[in-house]
């Protein structure tokens, strides 16, 4: 895949917003003038979990997932401090905010626009999304703000360790307190599924090309083969998904901007506590900012897939956590120029090198 040479950002990632909205339209015609192509795939489940849909999540999160050096995790004890502030901000701070913010939104602000268990469904795709951290795009927005790379690679893979405990019992409780009764077997299926298989074949994938080849192939020439695998899989995704929900979004418009206001209100929110915090504790800028990136953009793919099994292609949850999608990369290259308008916000000294 092209790379820009001013931004390091890919053709595709750079307009991935445009890309999301075709695929969001083609998906909506294919629902509407040819429901049989839907109908037949939806057929194709496993313990209510859609096989299609799986397969191209699995291509988008495991190239992710081989990205991430988890042999970084032994230096975690030096200078602990950055992650400190991605913990928190990441986990006890931002999936809490969502629901808060969310809940205000579709219960009260919109309460004349949005129907109570539309509401209620958004909100749980909400939800989806403040549990689920960046993983993968993260790299680009660190590279974007000239961060620490080698501190981001620790920063990810923690998160990525986090979501392996945190991330079910989090969404149980959240959800609870939404009224949204969820099995705990149906998220840990969705947590083993879409978490653990991919993470444990990147890891896998990982060490086996770096022994036989060395790292410098790995990063140079192998990783870069599946740019556009994850890209296309998630475009496959959406047009599969809003194949889905043609009739849901045709009948309500307008719901996909009343959804994407309290989505860009929490991540600018998450943004400039997890970035103001390290400015108050005088981290490097390029620490704080991709600690800022982390806890601001989601983990998008998870999200999509947990709610799809949970609720099922159709459900207006899927939509929610969609338009998160659709919001992500302006949202966030805005926050990129942020961030490098303020490094005079942050100490003038070296940057952390002892991970």
């Amino acid at each position: 895949m092209k790379q820009s040479k001013t931004t390091g950002i890919s053709f595709f990632e750079r307009n991935l917003t445009l890309w999301v909205i075709l695929c969001m339209v083609a998906g909506v015609l294919i629902g509407k003038f040819l429901p049989a192509i839907p109908a037949v795939l939806a057929k194709f489940e496993y313990a209510k979990v859609s096989i299609p849909i799986a397969v191209l999540i699995w291509l988008m999160i495991y190239p992710m997932m081989m990205k991430v050096d988890f042999a970084s995790i032994k230096h975690v004890g030096k200078n602990p401090t950055g992650l400190y502030v991605t913990w928190v901000v990441n986990w006890l701070i931002k999936p809490f905010t969502m629901f808060g913010i969310a809940a205000f939104f579709f219960y009260v602000v919109f309460k004349a626009l949005i129907p109570p268990d539309l509401a209620r469904d958004y909100l749980a795709g909400a939800v989806l999304l403040g549990a689920a951290p960046c993983t993968a795009m993260v790299f680009v927005w660190s590279h974007l703000t000239r961060g620490n790379p080698a501190y981001t690679v620790v920063q990810v893979a923690t998160n990525d360790l986090i979501i392996l405990v945190a991330f079910t019992p989090i969404v149980a409780l959240l959800l609870g307190v939404g009224g949204i009764t969820i099995p705990w077997n149906t998220l840990f299926l969705s947590v083993f599924l879409f978490v653990v298989i991919p993470l444990t074949g990147g890891i896998t994938t990982r060490n086996l090309v770096i022994k036989n080849r060395g790292e410098e192939y790995f990063n140079k020439s192998f990783i870069p083969k599946f740019n556009n695998v994850t890209i296309g899989g998630l475009l496959l995704t959406l047009v599969l998904i809003f194949s889905f929900q043609g009739e849901i979004i045709l009948q309500n418009p307008v719901h996909i901007v009343l959804i994407a206001i309290p989505l860009i209100i929490q991540t600018f929110l998450i943004f400039f506590i997890a970035y103001m915090v390290a400015r108050k504790l005088r981290l490097p800028h390029d620490v704080a900012a991709p600690a800022g990136m982390i806890g601001a953009s989601n983990f998008f793919e998870l999200a999509v897939a947990v709610a799809i099994t949970l609720f099922g292609a159709s459900s207006p949850a899927v939509l929610a956590t969609i338009v998160g999608v659709l919001v992500e990369v302006p949202v966030m290259l805005f926050l990129v120029k942020i961030a490098n308008r303020t490094t005079a916000w942050f100490p003038v000294k070296q940057s952390i090198k002892t991970v």
